[in-house]
Formats: C-alpha cells, structure tokens, sequence
C-alpha cells in the first residue's frame, strides 16, 4: 500500500490516539533504562511523540521524531508548548524507513509500538544511522497475542516474524547484528484484560 493510503489511515486514528494510556507507558518503559546526555536521538514513526517526550528525561541535546502522518504530527507538536519548552525536539513528516538522518549521526534510536508497520528492513536502517556503541530500543508485538485486522492488516508488513517469548525478541536485533541485547515482557493490566509487549535495548557495534 502506498505512502498516501498509509498516512490517511493513521491520520483517521490521530484524534484519539492519545486517549490510551498504553502508548506512553511503552515509551516511558523504553526510555528509563537508558544513558543520560546523548547528542541526537531519533524516534521512528513517533505518532504522537510519546517516545520523543519521553526522551527528554535523558537531556539529549536534539531529538529527531519522524512520521509518515501529518494529523499524529499535528496533535504530536501540539503538546510541544507544555512539554518541551526548550524546542529540543524537531518534528518530520516523512517515511520512518529510511530515516532522515546522517550515516553514523545517532547516539539513540527509539521506536515504540510501531515496528509491526515497519518491518525487519527498519533494523538495517538503524544500524546505518547509529554511532557505534549507540543504544537502540524498540518494542515489538506477540506473536501470539498480534492479530491485526481490518484496514490495519494491509499494514504488516511480511518480512517480520513476530517473536512469541524474551528470546524471540532479542533475536530479532541479535540476528540483524546488534551487540548486548537484552529483552523482557512488559505488560500492564488494563479494566478486564492485560496487554504486553516486548521491550528490547541493544547497542550497535
């Protein structure tokens, strides 16, 4: 499906993204374990930043959120006047593969609750944008509990295999040449069900 059609579906979600308090608490998740004071970090497919906010607590010198919809952007930036004050972060309407950013540029990648649109060619590109020794952290689906369907399910793509336990997950940034990975389930309880992803910290050689 083409860029258009993929960004006029999450244009169509973007009013009420913000409403599930799953989404920031993937990205505040994502984001503790990692070093203080990095120069760039790039969000992939940021939605409506969560990932990008929550990397502030970090103290970056700049970060980079990129995503292909301009209404998730729109509500994104929006926050920006009570949240990031300073204007470190700069906000990009563009594809999340290949990021707009130099070969090598990258202290910190974050991609949160997005790699199940992206695929096993994302993992490439952020080996390309990352300094050695850099930090990626991504989270990615259950394979067991993923069943996308309706318009969303012309989105995933079909070169990723979803991993089913801690292992699964690393794997997929072990396999794709990254260095120190770890992984663990992360799952919050929610009314009458539990949802849970895996969260996966790796470093680029």
């Amino acid at each position: 499906m083409d860029h258009d059609s993929r960004a006029a579906l999450f244009d169509s979600t973007a009013e009420h993204y913000d409403e599930d308090p799953w989404h920031a608490a993937v990205a505040e998740a994502l984001v503790s374990p990692l070093p203080d004071a990095p120069g760039l970090v790039l969000d992939v497919a940021t939605g409506t930043g969560f990932a990008a906010y929550a990397a502030l607590r970090l103290k970056p010198a700049r970060v980079l959120a990129v995503d292909l919809s301009p209404a998730m952007l729109a509500r994104a930036s929006a926050k920006a006047a009570e949240l990031d004050p300073d204007g470190v972060i700069s906000w990009q309407v563009a594809p999340a593969v290949p990021m707009p950013a130099a070969d090598g540029s990258a202290d910190v990648v974050l991609c949160a609750s997005s790699l199940h649109f992206l695929g096993a060619v994302a993992f490439a590109d952020w080996l390309r944008v990352l300094r050695p020794g850099g930090r990626l952290a991504f989270s990615v689906v259950s394979g067991a509990r993923f069943k996308p369907s309706g318009a969303f399910a012309d989105f995933v793509p079909r070169d990723l295999s979803f991993p089913t336990d801690d292992d699964g997950a690393a794997a997929l940034a072990s396999s794709a040449g990254f260095v120190d990975v770890s992984a663990r389930t992360f799952s919050v309880e929610g009314g009458d069900r539990v949802r849970s992803v895996f969260l996966v910290h790796a470093t680029a050689p």
